[in-house]
């Protein structure tokens, strides 16, 4: 059974002061603290503490096979996304942590793949940078959830996702630039509670913006966190769209329609939860996501999926990797490689 955890998150152990290149404050960069510990400062503010496992190949190789992972799919985190910046600065960004992303993964005995990142405010800079990206060897794209007011059914996000269908990459929408502001200071909700609720807030403009109508079928994207609140909310967001005009948007089905059109992840951390999603979209997608290294992450990744008592034997080989293979178009590269090796 093969398990391939397709979300989690690395940091260079060190980069460039892009504060010094672009003149600007603010810019993120790594305060180490030892061998093994660092915090990732954003100027003079600290903003997350980290372990050497954001990036070091070893210790990565070494949790998977504690775990019994044997492929992990790695991104960036969004605080490198630069989406508030002049586009040209995200560009360098994206290009300098693309490029890092894959060294990470050239030390990881082929077990490590990546997605890139995009300057997502400019379109046209996003679609060429995807190109190089994906020539490069990534396997697709990590993208926020939104940028400033601007959410996934906005024209140029549309273009950017049908170039990515074009591309063949694998999409993985991420929340960040949580809503909330100071009412969800305490206590971490930001994290506990507006980021699953920017998560829903983005897949319900998809659907209700017309965004999956103007997307081709061929398009593979993927929500972090199970969706958010998604399917848990989807009942209500169904009677509305049957039952007051304004909620219909410019879909041209109802939200349940759309429900096969995306993956979600399984960084859930209930069995019950897990099956809602499995009963929300169907089990051929849903994949096996963690959040690794994180805190907040799942701490034995797959442990969920493979104590969840609702699942067949079928099922759950789907959720720890079958399913991602699909979502990253790895089934159809390895199917193809057999096939030319047959010959």
């Amino acid at each position: 059974m093969k398990t391939l955890d397709m979300h989690s998150h690395f940091f260079p152990r060190e980069w460039e002061d892009l504060g010094k290149r672009f003149g600007t404050p603010d810019w993120p960069w790594m305060k180490h603290l030892d061998a093994d510990k660092a915090v990732v400062m954003l100027g003079d503010r600290e903003f997350r503490p980290v372990q050497s496992a954001c990036w070091s190949a070893d210790r990565r190789l070494e949790e998977m096979d504690r775990d019994g992972v044997d492929m992990q799919v790695m991104c960036s985190t969004p605080v490198l996304f630069a989406y508030g910046r002049p586009a040209a600065q995200a560009l360098h960004c994206a290009q300098l942590f693309n490029d890092a992303g894959l060294e990470l993964a050239a030390r990881g005995k082929g077990r490590l793949k990546t997605l890139c990142q995009v300057p997502l405010q400019d379109t046209d800079l996003a679609c060429k940078e995807l190109s190089r990206a994906m020539r490069s060897g990534h396997l697709g794209v990590q993208i926020g959830n939104h940028v400033g007011d601007r959410d996934l059914d906005d024209e140029g996000i549309v273009t950017f996702l049908q170039h990515c269908a074009a591309e063949g990459a694998a999409v993985l929408v991420h929340p960040w630039d949580m809503m909330g502001g100071e009412r969800t200071a305490r206590w971490m909700m930001g994290w506990t509670v507006s980021m699953p609720a920017e998560t829903q807030l983005s897949i319900v403009a998809l659907i209700l913006g017309g965004g999956f109508d103007r997307l081709p079928e061929n398009l593979r994207i993927c929500f972090a966190h199970g969706g958010g609140s998604f399917a848990f909310l989807l009942g209500r967001l169904e009677n509305a769209w049957h039952h007051h005009p304004a909620v219909k948007g410019v879909s041209q089905h109802p939200p349940s329609h759309y429900c096969d059109r995306f993956y979600l992840d399984t960084a859930v951390f209930s069995a019950d939860s897990l099956a809602l999603l499995v009963k929300t979209v169907g089990e051929d997608r849903v994949v096996l996501g963690s959040d690794y290294p994180f805190p907040l992450g799942e701490q034995q990744v797959g442990r969920l999926v493979r104590e969840s008592a609702f699942l067949t034997e079928a099922q759950r080989r789907k959720l720890l990797g079958a399913n991602a293979l699909d979502f990253l178009g790895l089934a159809a590269a390895n199917a193809g490689a057999a096939a030319k090796a047959a010959e």
